[in-house]
């Protein structure tokens, strides 16, 4: 008994505590030298549902990132949860409204996910649009202040393509950066990439108390799963993400916001 009670006191502040925020800087060859660094606050997974996403939680960690202020904000899908289990399901609009609020200096910029589409992404599509602060990429790519960002569809769903949006994101410039709901498309980005940002993992969201989970989301297992990884000259960051999916409990893992420096190269 006693273990179950420590486990569910746990479970309650993994699952409901304030976003810890992660910081990582990233030089780009592709900033010019001198230039001042651009900031990217990363959010994933929001998953806007009851008992643990009400919009009013989802307020207060828009909130939290403004206060961080970051030049861009980059959201790698799974704005919704439709969970047969959840309390209560939310409108399109009490789900956007909450993310109009972000003040970041290039606005907000994101991805679907598979969640997202399950619920209905033309209804959430129709919402964003509404907000000249909100951008939705859909394998597209658009110049956001001195960063190219290309915005792939949802892998897990098949609905990406890489080769559509490079091919917008090749005239684009400044340093590059790739927002994705699944971490999967990593291996196929192409070198000149700065930047991968992704979520859809949790991190397992319920994981072991030594580190790793049981469940990753991925067909590459713990590779991809969480945090960073460096490979041939490109940065991946998986986020696991502030809401929930399935159940709506975290264990052994926490909400997060990545805070991401992006400098000149040797500055």
């Amino acid at each position: 008994m006693l273990v179950a009670l420590v486990l569910a006191v746990k479970a309650g502040w993994d699952t409901m505590r304030d976003p810890v925020v992660q910081r990582l800087t990233v030089e780009s060859a592709a900033l010019p030298a001198g230039s001042p660094p651009v900031t990217i606050a990363l959010l994933a997974d929001i998953h806007v549902a009851g008992p643990d996403m009400p919009p009013s939680r989802l307020k207060r960690i828009v909130r939290q990132v403004n206060a961080l202020e970051p030049d861009l904000v980059m959201i790698a899908g799974d704005l919704v949860s439709e969970k047969r289990i959840a309390t209560k399901h939310y409108s399109p609009e009490d789900i956007v409204d909450p993310l109009a609020q972000l003040t970041a200096r290039y606005g907000a910029v994101l991805v679907p996910g598979n969640h997202d589409h399950w619920f209905d992404w033309p209804a959430l599509s129709e919402q964003l649009a509404r907000h000249d602060n909100l951008t939705a990429l859909v394998n597209e790519a658009a110049q956001f202040g001195p960063i190219a960002v290309g915005g792939v569809d949802d892998a897990f769903t098949k609905r990406d393509d890489l080769e559509q949006m490079f091919t917008q994101m090749q005239p684009l410039t400044g340093a590059r950066v790739v927002l994705t709901h699944s971490p999967d498309i990593f291996p196929q980005v192409p070198t000149n990439v700065d930047l991968v940002l992704a979520g859809h993992t949790h991190c397992g969201q319920i994981g072991y108390p030594w580190g790793g989970a049981p469940a990753t989301m991925s067909d590459f297992g713990q590779q991809y799963a969480c945090g960073i990884v460096e490979q041939n000259g490109k940065v991946l960051v998986t986020s696991a993400g502030i809401g929930t999916s399935l159940l709506p409990i975290r264990l052994f893992t926490q909400p997060e916001i990545w805070l991401i420096e992006l400098r000149p190269a040797g500055s």
